[in-house]
């Protein structure tokens, strides 16, 4: 911000290679397309195009079954998967939220790229459905990390006191999601 669009350029163009290699490094595109696997809570479910049931979209053995129109598919899965995302992470935030006697104000999913969730000065939270994707014990840390902002809307040690209270082991998610976080932006 306040840099002038040829100084951003020219730093591009210096750092080419750079960001050649970065973008090169990032995980490859996963559509939501019949045969393809994806996983949900980390479960590994393949996409199963199922045409003439009338069911719209479910899981069983192992599948997520895509009734319908085969140009919905994509659609059709992402649809399902913010709202099973929102089934998970709701009550959850809620639950927690009430262990520290707070009440959240909005919950919402978005399709964030840069953040897994956030808690406004309101204590509105908002989460990526793409923590669907994710183990549990990582939805349970991310949805633990931002009720404890509604007591606390700071990195202070307090802060992190608090959250030890709803999530005990801050470490390992961390370290899981800097590991393993850009793998989960890469389906749909």
């Amino acid at each position: 911000p306040g840099m002038p669009l040829r100084d951003g350029l020219a730093f591009a163009a210096r750092q080419e290679a750079w960001l050649r290699r970065r973008l090169d490094a990032l995980p490859a595109r996963v559509p939501f397309a019949p045969g393809t696997e994806i996983p949900i809570r980390d479960q590994a479910h393949t996409i199963c195009h199922e045409p003439g049931a009338r069911r719209g979209v479910w899981r069983a053995d192992g599948a997520l079954h895509v009734s319908g129109a085969a140009e919905h598919v994509p659609r059709r899965v992402r649809d399902f998967l913010i709202a099973e995302a929102r089934r998970e992470i709701a009550p959850r935030a809620r639950d927690l939220a009430a262990r520290l006697g707070r009440e959240p104000g909005r919950i919402a999913l978005r399709d964030t790229r840069s953040r897994w969730g956030s808690c406004s000065a309101r204590g509105h939270l908002n989460f990526s459905w793409r923590l669907i994707f994710a183990p549990e014990w990582i939805i349970h840390y991310v949805v633990a990390h931002e009720v404890a902002h509604l007591v606390h809307l700071d990195h202070s040690p307090q802060y992190w006191a608090c959250l030890r209270e709803l999530a005990p082991d801050v470490e390992s998610p961390q370290q899981w999601l800097h590991v393993h976080g850009a793998r989960l932006q890469r389906y749909g």
